[in-house]
């Protein structure tokens, strides 16, 4: 009797009803957020105007510009975010969302992520596993790469595309989505850990 072929691959599948759910949770939260920074910049910037107008003759003229030249930024990247956001939406809205969340093999780790025109792939070399974290009251994976890697390494493809920014380096202003929502996956952790550490010699795995 023949011995059983070594697995080659390993998949793992995502529940789309459990992901629209968690989009609708984090754009609520995003937006909210942004709205309210915006509103602090806004705020900065009208108390500054209003003490310049005031108060003319009290040399306050210094505090106040440093105060809008502190502000501006922050409005203008509020800004860039809910743009962001709103194009994600509209991004979503036509475009399917994969039924596979990421595949294993000898090679390395290839990623489908929400947004992204194509798959990320990763050599096993540039890829030190998830961290599993709790985010907006959900455990999500989020991706952990080995250090020095970037979009530019050689092997690495797809690190470049803005919705895989947004998830893996996102903005200051937003709060970390995560990568992947657990009780999306159709694989338990504990499984997706061993299968990392597998294919990748030991290197990867989740932190926790």
């Amino acid at each position: 009797m023949s011995e059983r072929a070594p697995v080659q691959t390993f998949v793992v599948g995502i529940d789309r009803e459990v992901v629209l759910r968690r989009r609708g949770v984090v754009s609520r939260a995003q937006r909210r957020g942004a709205w309210v920074t915006l509103v602090i910049g806004a705020l900065g910037i009208l108390v500054a105007l209003a003490a310049l107008l005031a108060f003319r003759g009290a040399g306050l003229w210094p505090f106040a510009l440093l105060l809008i030249a502190a502000m501006v930024p922050l409005v203008l990247s509020t800004v860039l975010a809910l743009r962001l956001e709103k194009e994600r939406q509209q991004w979503y809205a036509e475009n399917e969302l994969p039924p596979v969340a990421m595949r294993m093999s000898p090679k390395g780790l290839e990623l489908a992520v929400e947004g992204a025109a194509f798959p990320v792939i990763l050599p096993w070399k540039t890829v030190k596993g998830f961290r599993q974290a709790k985010i907006f009251r959900q455990f999500v994976l989020e991706l952990q790469l080995a250090p020095g890697i970037g979009a530019t390494t050689a092997g690495v493809r797809g690190l470049d595309q803005p919705a895989v920014r947004a998830v893996i380096k996102p903005s200051p202003l937003l709060k970390p989505t995560g990568l992947y929502l657990v009780n999306a996956l159709d694989q338990p952790v504990h499984v997706i850990d061993q299968a990392l550490k597998h294919f990748s010699g030991g290197t990867a795995g989740i932190e926790h």
